[in-house]
């Protein structure tokens, strides 16, 4: 409940303040397990995804966000769950293959941290274990423009990255997340 009227309140603010656009929703699948994974540029792609995307994602944020009461309280109300940086979190790698067993949407910054210079980071491993892990289907999803207020955004959501290969050949997490941002690496360069 909480989602639905957050992702109204904020997509009725941020579509025009932003002039955002949005660009191939149709490859992400209606149903089954997705992971939509974005480049990350400013602490607002969270809600942008989530406003953008057809589906209500799960994101996971960082921990040290769910230890403030309010924004604690509202994060989990809007779906998301903790996540430790910098290490191996068990429970966030439980919970994301739990979300994706039961047929929901997962969001993944594979960076793991917003780009200070906007240019593309190199992505973490874990967007790569979830990929391997899962039989999800994974949509690249590029952010490209700037969060000046009425200035363009486009976001693009891309054809869903083939990861049966690398299922079979059973390659490593890095490997997927680095073929994963490869995709979003290509969808930057077409639209900018």
């Amino acid at each position: 409940m909480l989602y639905k009227f957050a992702k109204f309140v904020v997509a009725l603010i941020f579509y025009p303040l932003y002039r955002i656009k949005v660009t191939g929703k149709e490859n992400v699948p209606k149903e089954g397990p997705v992971i939509i994974c974005s480049n990350h540029i400013s602490n607002l792609d969270p809600p942008v995804v989530g406003i953008t995307s057809p589906r209500d994602i799960h994101f996971m944020a960082k921990e040290e966000l769910f230890e403030k009461p309010f924004l604690g309280k509202l994060l989990l109300g809007i779906q998301a769950f903790p996540v430790r940086r910098g290490m191996s979190d068990r429970n966030a790698l439980r919970n994301g293959l739990g979300i994706l067993s039961k047929g929901r949407t997962l969001g993944l910054f594979p960076e793991g941290t917003r780009s200070k210079t906007g240019k593309l980071g190199e992505p973490l491993a874990g967007a790569g274990f979830f990929a391997l892990r899962s039989k999800a289907v994974i949509v690249p999803c590029a952010i490209v423009g700037t969060y000046k207020p009425f200035h363009k955004l486009q976001v693009i959501y891309g054809e869903p990255v083939r990861m049966e290969e690398l299922r079979i050949k059973k390659a490593s997490a890095q490997e997927a997340a680095n073929a994963i941002m490869e995709e979003i690496s290509i969808l930057i360069e077409k639209n900018n």
